[in-house]
Order: structure tokens, then C-alpha cells, then sequence
């Protein structure tokens, strides 16, 4: 079974919600990020999102861009990426998602890749700009890998756009909770409880939902109506400003273990 599958099989029996980290990899270095890894993981993190560096990340805001931004500078590559889930994957059996455009892995090859995220021990794939009927052989050799397909549901797709994209995904279905890029906000948006039960009406695969929470009390919240909470700018925020210390990756774990434990003290209501 695909680490991502079990990990909410184990939550979804205890009725609790799944603790999604994302960071941003290579921000600072590659091996700072694999020590953040293994404190996200000590810190309660069920699945950790890595996010690929890109040149344009349409989808991110202003924390995401300049962390993908500063990893680039030291060259750091999708298939670098790779190498260092090969190598985490000597310490832990977290389940791992990349978080990516579409540019890297065309370039990078989809038939290799989905071949090297296997060898590697890659557990899912998040293609944030590649709806599912764009390229039918990414989700093709995805499969055939056992790699989930991850889609974005998003506040302003159509019911016949929820179905789709609620059936094409596996591992996880991904609902963005606000329009616009990924970004720190003072409150959840009211209808996302709502948006959550119509998605969970099409499949049967667990929904998480990201964007814009940053705070335990907003962590405790999602986590009362959905299957995962993501959290990702708060996450990447921190890492951006103590850089490459030496104890950055303990202070990044002691800050996600407020969230993870805010997100654990609650029972998800709409597990079966």
C-alpha cells in the first residue's frame, strides 16, 4: 500500500485528521531541509509536501517565490530533489509528496520520472499547473509507479470540475480554501466546512485543505471538518528568517508541533 494510503487508513481509525507540513526544498540547503524533514516528522507531520524550486510559481506568494528563488541559486533541480528523498529515505518512512509545475517534469521527462519518484521512495506527486486531462500519460506512469496524482479543488470549480478532479486524484484530493496564491490569513473562509462535504460526496479519497492557514487554532479547526491540514507560508516563513543555522530545523519542529498537536486534540467529524 502507497505510505500516503496507510497513513490515512491509520488516521481515518482513529478519527483523526492527517498533519500536512510543506517546505520549500533546497531553501535554505538540500541538507538542511532533510534535517527538517526528520524534526517535522518527531514534530507529528503525517506527510511532508517538498516543494520543487521553479523560476515562475504562479500559485505561490510572496514567502513560497522567495524561498523557491533562494534555493535556485544554488541550482537546485527536481531530479536533485529526488536524490534527496533516496537518501532520507535511509532515516524514515514518512510518506513524502512533491509539490511541482509541470515545466520540471516535462523537462525532466514524465515516463523517468515517475520511474526515479518509485526508485526513491516517493509517495505522491502534486502537479499544480496540469489539470488531469492535459497530459493523460503523467497520471498514466504515475499510476503504473504507485505514485498518488494529487489535484487542486478550488472554491471556483464547477460541480462537474469537483468530479472530475475528485475522482482523478489519489492519496489525497487538495482543496484550496481561498482564491488567489498560497499565503498566511487571520481567518478561514466560512464556506470551506461546506466545500469539503460536497467534494467528499464525489470520492471517497480523504480531502486536506491548504492555503492560508498559519496559527494551531486555525490548524484545530480544519481539522474538525477535513481529512488533512496543510500548512505551508507560516512553515516557510520560519525557515526564510533563522536561515542556515545550525538550530533551525529544531526551532521549525517546535513551532510545527503546535500545529500538528492543535490538529490531533480534535475528532474529524466526517470519518467513516
Amino acid at each position: 500500500m502507497n505510505r500516503i494510503d496507510a497513513r490515512f487508513k491509520w488516521l481515518a481509525e482513529r478519527k483523526l485528521s492527517a498533519f500536512i507540513p510543506y517546505v520549500t526544498a533546497g531553501d535554505p540547503t538540500l541538507g538542511r531541509t532533510a534535517e527538517v524533514v526528520l524534526e517535522l516528522e518527531k514534530a507529528g507531520a503525517d506527510i511532508v509536501e517538498l516543494g520543487i524550486p521553479f523560476s515562475d510559481p504562479i500559485a505561490d506568494g510572496v514567502v513560497n517565490q522567495e524561498a523557491a528563488f533562494r534555493a535556485l541559486k544554488h541550482n537546485v533541480s527536481l531530479h536533485d530533489v529526488i536524490g534527496m528523498v533516496t537518501w532520507l529515505r535511509k532515516s524514515t518512512e514518512i510518506p513524502l509528496l512533491l509539490f511541482t509545475y509541470y515545466n520540471p517534469v516535462l523537462a525532466y521527462g514524465v515516463e523517468q520520472f515517475a520511474k526515479d519518484c518509485k526508485d526513491a521512495g516517493v509517495d505522491g506527486v502534486l502537479c499544480v499547473d496540469l489539470p488531469p486531462e492535459e497530459d493523460p500519460d503523467y497520471k498514466r506512469c504515475l499510476d503504473a509507479a504507485g505514485v498518488a496524482t494529487v489535484f487542486l479543488i478550488t472554491p471556483t470549480s464547477s460541480p462537474e470540475r469537483v468530479e472530475l478532479l475528485a475522482k482523478s486524484s489519489t492519496g489525497f484530493v487538495y482543496y484550496v480554501s481561498r482564491t488567489g496564491v498560497t499565503g498566511e490569513r487571520v481567518s478561514m473562509e466560512q464556506s470551506v466546512k461546506g466545500a469539503v462535504e460536497s467534494i467528499k460526496r464525489h470520492t471517497s479519497t480523504p480531502v486536506a485543505v491548504g492555503f492560508g492557514i498559519s496559527t494551531p487554532a486555525q490548524s484545530a479547526e480544519v481539522a474538525g471538518y477535513a481529512d488533512g491540514v496543510i500548512v505551508g507560508s507560516a512553515i516557510v516563513r520560519m525557515i526564510g528568517e533563522l536561515g542556515d543555522q545550525p538550530e533551525m530545523p529544531a526551532k521549525v519542529g517546535a513551532f510545527v508541533k503546535t500545529l500538528a498537536d492543535a490538529a490531533k486534540s480534535i475528532n474529524v467529524g466526517v470519518h467513516v
